[in-house]
């Protein structure tokens, strides 16, 4: 029996590790020239990853982290199109958009709020400037099952998309209706079927625990219903409680939320459920079928995380395309205008819509690595950090051992000669296992760090 009260004092402030170094300390010092040299420097034999932002929804749900625009007006969403397909005309003069296409994501907002004519019109456009998509790209798009028909289906099959993954978050009717998400489980099911008609074989659900009023009880039928419907992946993310970001988030009772320890032992009960029912734990929030290449890439340690989660396809430039949507490579993140008039005005003006971003020192890309193998594979081989970046690993990093030490002694890890591994119950904590060698953190008190907290 574990006793998580004991884990409580590990409930901080702390960044996800989508990128590093993390979004904060992106800044307008990283300007669209800076970028433009990027693309102009890049291997042709790299590959691409393409991320496409749709920032609409019709109605807010309140737990959403996301920069979203509310809008049941039919004329944004053309002039977003027209703005897309402008922003794909200037990217084609600096990039070069035929290297090979391993990986297109749409996200959101909702990208299926779009028609299906007008999906298929970015995806038409999208292709007509990127001609080469591997054989196995994989092409993924984000779906609320409330927001979803067989001729958005028929529209993304067409397109090639190959995975889809639908936003559920909680079946509880008053969960639901506390975060302004009411979605039947009817209709849920529903959207798998149609999806599983078109031939999709990848199929995610989003969960997520942590949401007001959640219990361990009530989340266990969450899960217990959702896997009648024989997901491919589940997502099940930790509530980010950011207040001070989101205003809708204001709108909970805290009190309503579970403490760290009950959260802690959700997850736990979680990791046994989908492990007893044919799933295996995929980094610090995936479940995958044993047969699926997220889980395979975890058993010969080749998974990758960026800003879409947990991936196969490492070793690709991200572009991001549209409002607010971040794109990265080997020693940069850049990020567009979040805000639509910034945006337009830039791309009216024959420019990027490069709003900040980051150029990456050696020190950060060896942190990068060294948090991302962490995250993704719970383990780290000093041995090869040693052989690839040139250092002393325990000399160059003698601060953070030091501080693993008491992750140590709880027995959430284990230091060996050349590895660190995580234990089980470690995974649940892999964020804070990986702050101490976040150099940025550590500059900043904790009373001032604006992150969700990771417990």
């Amino acid at each position: 029996m574990i006793d998580f009260k004991k884990f409580e004092k590990y409930s901080k402030p702390g960044p996800r590790y989508t990128s590093y170094p993390t979004a904060p300390e992106f800044n307008t010092n990283f300007t669209e020239q800076d970028l433009i040299q990027r693309y102009k420097t890049q291997s042709d034999n790299r590959a691409l990853s393409l991320y496409i932002h749709i920032p609409f929804c019709r109605s807010a749900c309140y737990f959403c982290g996301c920069n979203v625009i509310f809008t049941s007006k039919e004329d944004k969403k053309t002039r977003y199109i027209e703005y897309l397909k402008k922003e794909l005309v200037i990217l084609s003069t600096h990039l070069n958009t035929n290297r090979t296409v391993t990986q297109m994501h749409f996200g959101g907002g909702t990208p299926t709020f779009l028609s299906p004519e007008q999906l298929d019109d970015v995806i038409t456009t999208i292709k007509q400037t990127f001609p080469n998509f591997a054989l196995d790209a994989e092409i993924s798009c984000e779906v609320d099952p409330r927001y979803f028909t067989t001729e958005h289906m028929e529209v993304l099959k067409k397109g090639g998309t190959n995975r889809l993954s639908f936003g559920v978050q909680d079946t509880n009717a008053q969960v639901q209706e506390t975060i302004h998400r009411v979605q039947s489980f009817e209709t849920t099911a529903n959207v798998v079927k149609i999806a599983r008609d078109a031939g999709i074989n990848s199929i995610n659900i989003d969960l997520i625990y942590g949401l007001p009023y959640q219990t361990k009880e009530s989340f266990k039928k969450t899960i217990e219903q959702i896997v009648t419907l024989d997901p491919d992946r589940l997502a099940i993310f930790n509530y980010a409680h950011v207040p001070w970001m989101m205003k809708t988030q204001r709108k909970f009772d805290e009190t309503t939320f579970a403490p760290p320890a009950t959260k802690l032992e959700i997850l736990k009960d979680t990791i046994e459920f989908f492990t007893t029912n044919g799933y295996n734990m995929v980094g610090m929030d995936h479940f995958a079928k044993p047969d699926d290449e997220l889980f395979m890439a975890i058993e010969k340690g080749e998974l990758h995380r960026n800003f879409q989660g947990y991936t196969t396809k490492g070793g690709a430039d991200l572009i991001g395309i549209g409002l607010t949507s971040i794109g990265d490579g080997v020693d940069y993140y850049v990020q567009n205008f979040k805000d639509l008039e910034s945006y337009e005005t830039a791309l009216d003006s024959g420019h990027l819509a490069v709003f900040k971003g980051y150029s990456l020192s050696d020190d950060d890309i060896l942190r990068q690595f060294v948090i991302m193998e962490l995250m993704s594979n719970f383990a780290l081989d000093m041995k090869k950090v040693e052989d690839k970046f040139g250092i002393n690993f325990k000399e160059y990093f003698a601060d953070a051992l030091v501080m693993l030490q008491e992750f140590e002694e709880a027995e959430l890890i284990t230091v060996s000669e050349n590895k660190i591994q995580v234990s089980p119950t470690g995974t649940m904590l892999i964020r804070n296992i990986a702050m101490p060698f976040d150099a940025y953190l550590h500059k900043i008190p904790e009373d001032k760090r604006r992150f969700s907290k990771t417990i």
